[in-house]
């Protein structure tokens, strides 16, 4: 199973949903970094379930321990491995559900690919649950690239069909991105923002559930980083990033609206600044020929709709029999809000593994 990632920092998650709990081990840290792990516990905090009517009610602290690579509040050089136990699980809920497979999630696929031994409470190892590893991870990647003068934040762009504007993609700056940072449901909108959670209750009420868009920026990324074709910086971030459940869509600066622009339009005009390069636009996020141009980072992902539903949905048992299924047991009618965190985290653990 594909656990593991990283050139020169490796990461290996490990868990599964309802299990006794679910961790990472970090290898390649630097010794003798001091971690705040008060800043870690923030950043679990923002992705932990059971706190709003507009996440699951499973109810999990996310309380983390340190195992190893860790001695006297710093790094010694060796792996570091961290886990998190899973106290709030409910596995009677997915009893019934054991032979029929859910639409849209990876019962099927994975059932095929593991000789139907794989875990199916929750998700197992395919669950979102696996997300909150990766965001322990980021926090302290977070904190290396901050000691550079990285900073990463992100935003809620859309819900379903209701979206707020983009980020000024030339002059982000960190003060818009810790403000994002300290707020429950991030949006630079607040009165859209509003009209997002309603959207949410309203899919909520019907046993339904939507998806969205998040939009992420990185700040005063050096020119230089990433190489052509295979290891371009798009290349590592988009891998990372499409690892993440529910993530189906990844797009860098203009995206996919280079498709309607001409030439004389896509271009971002070069000038020097205070000796330094600078675009008067910035349609290619920041990232040149794989490598970044010292702009802003600027890249959107789209998070389907959680596929657990209590609609009623035609699906196949392991029989291969038609049959129907309502998902029971609790979920969150969307994720959007709780991946911001995870997003974040990706793009932290890839830009730190390219410096």
């Amino acid at each position: 199973m594909s656990g593991s990632w990283g050139k020169k920092v490796q990461y290996s998650i490990f868990g599964e949903s309802h299990g006794k709990g679910i961790g990472i081990t970090i290898d390649g840290l630097p010794p003798g970094f001091e971690i705040d792990l008060a800043e870690v516990t923030r950043e679990l905090e923002r992705r932990a379930p059971g706190k709003s009517p507009l996440s699951t009610a499973r109810n999990e602290k996310d309380a983390f321990t340190i195992w190893s690579g860790f001695l006297n509040g710093k790094t010694t050089g060796s792996p570091l491995c961290s886990s998190i136990e899973n106290k709030d699980q409910r596995s009677a809920d997915y009893e019934s559900l054991a032979w029929k497979f859910r639409p849209g999630h990876a019962d099927y696929t994975g059932s095929i690919k593991y000789k139907h031994f794989n875990d199916l409470r929750g998700g197992g190892h395919f669950s979102g649950r696996l997300t909150a590893p990766l965001v322990f991870a980021g926090a302290i990647a977070k904190q290396l690239l901050r000691q550079q003068n990285i900073h990463i934040g992100s935003h809620i762009q859309r819900i379903s069909s209701i979206s707020e504007s983009q980020f000024d993609a030339v002059t982000i700056d960190q003060a818009t991105l810790e403000q994002l940072k300290a707020k429950s449901f991030p949006v630079l909108d607040p009165a859209v923002g509003e009209s997002m959670q309603e959207c949410i209750l309203s899919a909520k009420t019907a046993g339904d559930s939507v998806g969205g868009i998040i939009e992420a920026a990185v700040i005063h990324l050096p020119a230089g980083l990433g190489d052509p074709f295979f290891d371009s910086l798009e290349s590592t971030l988009a891998h990372l990033l499409f690892s993440i459940p529910a993530v189906k869509g990844v797009e860098f600066g203009a995206g996919f609206t280079f498709a309607q622009m001409r030439g004389s339009q896509a271009n971002d005009a070069m000038y020097s600044k205070d000796n330094v390069v600078v675009t008067s636009t910035n349609h290619n996020g920041g990232i040149l020929g794989g490598i970044s141009n010292g702009m802003p980072l600027i890249f959107r992902v789209a998070i389907k709709p959680t596929p657990s539903i209590s609609v009623e949905q035609d699906t196949v048992n392991a029989k291969g029999e038609n049959v129907s299924i309502r998902v029971e047991g609790r979920h969150d009618p969307c994720i959007v809000h709780r991946a911001i965190p995870v997003v974040e985290a990706a793009a932290a653990m890839a830009i730190w593994d390219v410096l």
